[in-house]
């Protein structure tokens, strides 16, 4: 079966209105390009026609290779036969000229193609961006070598390396467009481009030999030396955006040509390589997580949620306040005194203010988002509003109390949602007659930032609650799990070994900062401990003894934190905990960490194992990722996660795990060597060894 074709269509003027249509983004199939080629063949030949506009259907353009395909291509493909063969020797040196109509989006290879006519006319929203480097690739179709004879090194190499993109009114301003138009008028603005430039009314541009934005060789060699420090400050452990930059220096130093031929070499080497396996997965399985087995194929409409109540001011609070009124849904915020409602209020502006430092909200916008903000201190405005999210201190019976008296206010079929992140939903819900709409809105700090939402269901939670709450989480740009309850549900029941493995080393001694700093160079945006000391002790106290209760069999009792609280030590909150900290909150290491330790051990009765003074970088973050790799298994085996890349997902946007491995999270390759050690055997679990290897991958 096809996917997806162009058409053409001659107009009387003479342009031949070339159309891409692959639903829904139009993207760049094996199938596309095939006829696209066909369409160009035809339109190079025919004497009717004097020159050709290349647009996309239903007000899209182009958004790119599709993916899907990266597996299908002909293995004997020879290099550069698309961006060389046909792209520059067909389309961009063809004798009539080529005038690309850009609305929706021109992502990756549609902004390529877009690149190789010869002038762009855009509708002023359209996004145009080379977002490549994202799936671990590089621009393939000429992208690296024409971007900055456009636009210019300095905003190439951001496009590129940062995957931003532009609008149109921005692209024209930049160079990367010659005219901004209505939608309306888009096509026919882009006709009469082309026959100006048969008529030599127009300049007829080949962007890939345009020169007159590059700079010297000189500051070309400081101006990518500079970007290859920050690429390797910002990604040491993967190397497609040295490879980008490497591209872009060959064309600019030997040649458009050369440039091409090497990026045509190089694409094809990263395709292959696990980074951007890992990435690929990571996209797909970003977009598998809202599909929902017997629940959002049964025909389901989404209710429309007007107006959400938060209960509880505090960070996690305030957090969910600030996305919710980001985008533009009224919120009512309730707490107990007026104290603690003005530091709820307080939170959320400064909140808002963040994003106006940043420029992603102007002062008028701050003020209209802060008007769908209200201050309550009980539940009379609750009457009306379609979802309430409780945020409250993890105490059950608070909120038990909470959800009672929700039941007296609110009408009946608002959702009762509560953030809780430990504490099973059915006990929370227990003296409500409403199971069947309670329940978990999981958020992760900060609320407002982090890109995740776990929604967790029990036995009782009807459909139509979760595609709720699923079309919610798109309407504040979340992308969600749904889950089974459980006590720490996906995520943390997940993760909750993590720290405990850590601690486990370092009570046989291993360094806190030693193995902190092999997390972090594995990939994770932190170590266990600094993650400690970030949440704060007495949450992780507080949540450990849910997993003590829940998994007795597989907990490690490590002393050291509560000894450490029993020293007034509890985190970065109190300027001190397994880091000190200044009055800028930047950690450094403790001397005195060491008694606290040593004391931790005397009272677990445990010695400093010789053998962990031997191992190696990579056998510390297999002994501390085992663990959680045996979890994985758990939740899915029990059902609580639907599939194992949902497992991916919520580890990577939830946790901070690398995504450039996230082809394999749930499959950490494990060394021999470990296999022979039986260091941790109280806290790994007793399966078969493929388990391990298999469960993070489909």
């Amino acid at each position: 079966m096809a996917r997806g074709t162009t058409t053409m269509e001659v107009r009387a003027d003479g342009v031949a209105v070339i159309t891409i249509s692959n639903p829904p983004v139009n993207a760049l199939s094996l199938d596309v390009i095939a006829s696209l080629q066909s369409n160009y063949a035809e339109a190079l030949s025919r004497n009717d026609i004097k020159a050709i506009v290349l647009t996309g259907a239903k007000g899209r353009f182009c958004g790119g290779f599709d993916i899907a395909a990266f597996g299908n291509k002909p293995k004997n493909e020879k290099p550069g036969s698309m961006s060389i063969d046909f792209l520059t020797d067909v389309v961009e040196d063809a004798h009539k000229p080529s005038v690309a109509a850009i609305d929706g989006i021109a992502l990756g290879g549609g902004l390529e193609v877009a690149m190789v006519c010869h002038a762009r006319i855009s509708t002023p929203s359209a996004q145009l961006g080379l977002p490549e480097l994202q799936l671990g690739i590089i621009p393939g179709m000429g992208g690296t070598q024409r971007l900055p004879r456009l636009v210019g090194l300095p905003k190439a190499l951001e496009m590129m390396l940062m995957s931003k993109t532009i609008k149109g009114t921005g692209a024209q301003e930049s160079g990367l467009v010659d005219a901004v138009t209505s939608a309306n008028e888009l096509v026919n603005a882009a006709c009469s481009w082309a026959l100006e430039i048969v008529e030599k009314k127009k300049p007829w541009f080949r962007s890939l030999h345009r020169t007159d934005k590059l700079p010297d060789l000189a500051e070309v060699k400081d101006v990518l030396k500079f970007a290859r420090v920050q690429a390797k400050m910002k990604a040491a452990n993967v190397q497609h955006p040295i490879v980008c930059i490497d591209v872009i220096e060959e064309g600019i130093v030997s040649g458009p040509r050369a440039g091409l031929m090497k990026e045509a070499l190089s694409g094809k080497m990263l395709e292959q390589s696990e980074t951007s396996k890992s990435l690929r997965h990571f996209f797909f399985a970003q977009r598998a997580t809202s599909k929902i087995p017997n629940i959002t194929n049964m025909g389901l409409t989404a209710r429309k949620i007007k107006k959400a109540a938060i209960i509880g001011g505090g960070l996690m609070g305030s957090g969910i306040a600030t996305i919710l009124i980001l985008n533009n849904f009224n919120v009512v915020l309730k707490e107990v005194n007026e104290q603690f409602l003005s530091a709820g209020i307080n939170r959320i502006k400064a909140n808002l203010q963040s994003f106006v430092k940043k420029g992603q909200l102007t002062v008028e916008d701050y003020k209209k988002k802060l008007s769908l903000l209200c201050g309550v201190l009980d539940y009379e405005q609750f009457r009306d509003t379609d979802v309430v999210i409780e945020a409250v201190i993890e105490d059950m019976f608070l909120k038990q109390q909470i959800f009672s008296d929700l039941e007296k206010y609110c009408h009946h079929n608002c959702i009762f949602a509560t953030n809780t992140s430990t504490i099973d939903l059915n006990i929370i819900g227990q003296k409500t007659a409403s199971q069947d709409r309670i329940v978990g809105a999981h958020f992760f700090s900060p609320a407002h930032v982090m890109p995740l939402l776990e929604i967790v269901c029990t036995h009782h939670t009807s459909s139509q609650v979760i595609v709720d709450l699923l079309d919610l989480a798109k309407k504040i740009q979340k992308t969600p799990i749904v889950v089974g309850n459980c006590t720490g549900f996906a995520v943390n029941r997940m993760f909750f070994p993590y720290a405990q493995a850590a601690c486990f080393l370092v009570d046989h001694g291993l360094d806190v900062y030693h193995t902190d700093r092999v997390i972090t160079q594995f990939g994770m945006p932190m170590g266990p401990f600094r993650l400690a000391d970030l949440v704060g002790f007495g949450v992780a106290i507080a949540t450990r003894k849910q997993y003590y209760q829940s998994y007795p069999e597989r907990c490690y009792r490590s002393m050291l934190l509560q000894i450490l609280v029993e020293d007034n030590r509890t985190g970065e909150s109190s300027r001190k905990g397994f880091y000190v900290y200044d009055d800028k909150r930047k950690a450094s290491r403790d001397p005195d960490l060491g008694k606290y330790i040593e004391k931790s051990r005397n009272m677990a009765g445990v010695m400093q194992d010789p053998k962990l003074m031997k191992l190696t970088d990579n056998d510390i973050v297999e002994m501390i990722f085992f663990p959680v790799v045996n979890e994985a298994c758990r939740v899915l085996d029990e059902g609580i996660a639907l599939k194992a890349s949902d497992l991916d997902v919520a580890s990577i946007m939830g946790m901070g795990f690398p995504s450039y491995r996230s082809n394999s999270f749930c499959s950490v390759s494990l060394s021999l060597s470990l296999l022979s050690m039986s260091i941790l055997t109280d806290i790994i679990l007793n399966l078969p060894w493929n388990c391990y290897f298999t469960s993070g991958v489909e």
